[in-house]
């Protein structure tokens, strides 16, 4: 009796919707069923939404991150460390750094990219918030500036400014734990605080745009007491060594002289996307109802190089955890549906449970079953909100390893 060769799932990617769709898919599928390779340049998920705590400093950045191996079952899933270069689609094949994978099912999950609308120098003299590295590299930048500021003969202090570009949800979740970590940072060098310049640029009319107004006027008053200058409909037009130059519309750009600039404003898809030839907007898909590229019935796409529309409003849904989790789930049985050749699949349908938005350790906004939430009760629903995400992929041993439990 000849055995059937078994199906091979390959899932590129170990972020929220990556590691969502292996660990349910362990779950839906038996070992004699599929082969599941799963494909990450690093050997650790880290907890994106939590990088501008890390970012700041006032989380250690190994609290973030967790290691792979750690929650995938290996006698179903073959863990490969290395970084995807380019997907031969028409002869299903992945070529990795490190060799190359065949599949029959793939997941692309392989998250964003900074956004930087081609505005000179952002690339080479911004930090980002976007991995375990950059954050650290951020926290330790500052507190160098501070660092040297203090033991200076001529004190400089555009070291102490800091400017943050975008008032989206990274900026200002970052600007929260910022104002945060400012006062410890003076006590720590002896720096006098009234030195310190925080300043917020932002393109767009409003802070937080899509957000609830009240909501946005709260976190802005609450920054703003903390000592944040905002700058709102206005553009970052050139990044320099020495800082930035920005235009309120037509108006002539002027400098805003800083020791440390911070690009928070813009997310695209993953770089390999549009190398592999599929059709994209910024590097996002326009995926089917049921997560499939059109075209191509074994690739499916998930989280930020996914694009999903609103039928509400007609806009594409913003790229979150939330969302690529429950995709996640919806790719997980999509397949296991697949496998087992059953052609009926489930259309992706985002359940929005909430959102919330950090304003620091003990602040917070939010919109939470249709309810308007701020301070220390956001706060609470902020960490619920946390654990909840790694309860889902790891279960109450992540969460003790890992959880927020200073919730009061």
């Amino acid at each position: 009796m000849i055995a059937l060769r078994k199906p091979k799932i390959v899932i590129l990617g170990a972020g929220y919707g990556g590691l969502m769709t292996t660990v349910r898919l362990q779950k839906h599928l038996g070992v004699n069923e599929a082969d599941i390779v799963l494909v990450n340049k690093n050997d650790y998920h880290y907890e994106t939404t939590w990088l501008h705590e890390a970012s700041a400093g006032t989380l250690h950045h190994d609290k973030v991150r967790y290691d792979i191996r750690d929650v995938i079952d290996r006698s179903k899933v073959d863990f490969i460390q290395s970084t995807v270069v380019e997907i031969k689609k028409d002869e299903k094949r992945v070529i990795l750094e490190s060799g190359e994978v065949e599949y029959d099912y793939l997941v692309i999950a392989l998250g964003g990219e900074p956004e930087t609308f081609g505005i000179k120098g952002l690339k080479e003299y911004a930090f980002g918030i976007t991995n375990v590295n950059s954050s650290r590299l951020l926290r330790e930048h500052m507190e160098y500036q501070f660092a040297t500021y203090n033991m200076e003969e001529e004190k400089d202090d555009t070291r102490l400014t800091i400017v943050v570009g975008g008032a989206g949800f990274t900026g200002i979740e970052f600007l929260g734990e910022l104002t945060n970590r400012v006062p410890e940072l003076c006590h720590e060098y002896d720096v006098d605080q009234h030195k310190v310049k925080i300043i917020c640029v932002e393109a767009a009319p409003t802070v937080l745009p899509g957000f609830d107004p009240e909501l946005v006027k709260y976190a802005v008053s609450q920054l703003e007491r903390k000592g944040v200058e905002f700058l709102i409909g206005t553009a970052i037009k050139e990044c320099t060594p020495e800082g930035i130059f920005v235009a309120k519309g037509e108006d002539e750009p002027r400098e805003i002289k800083a020791g440390t600039v911070v690009w928070a404003a813009g997310v695209r898809g993953n770089s390999v996307i549009e190398k592999s030839g599929f059709e994209a907007m910024r590097g996002r898909v326009k995926v089917q109802p049921d997560l499939r590229v059109p075209g191509f019935n074994d690739v499916f796409i998930l989280g930020d190089s996914s694009l999903v529309i609103n039928e509400e409003i007609n806009r594409p849904y913003p790229p979150t955890a939330q969302i690529a989790m429950q995709q996640g789930e919806v790719c997980a049985r999509n397949i296991a549906a697949l496998v087992r050749n059953k052609q009926d699949l489930e259309e992706f349908k985002f359940d929005n449970k909430g959102t919330v938005c950090s304003l620091g350790e003990d602040d917070a906004i939010g919109v939470v079953f249709g309810k308007k939430i701020t301070g220390a009760s956001a706060s609470f629903m902020k960490k619920v909100v946390d654990n909840r995400s790694l309860y889902m992929i790891g279960g109450a041993g992540l969460v003790l390893k890992k959880g927020k439990f200073n919730i009061f």
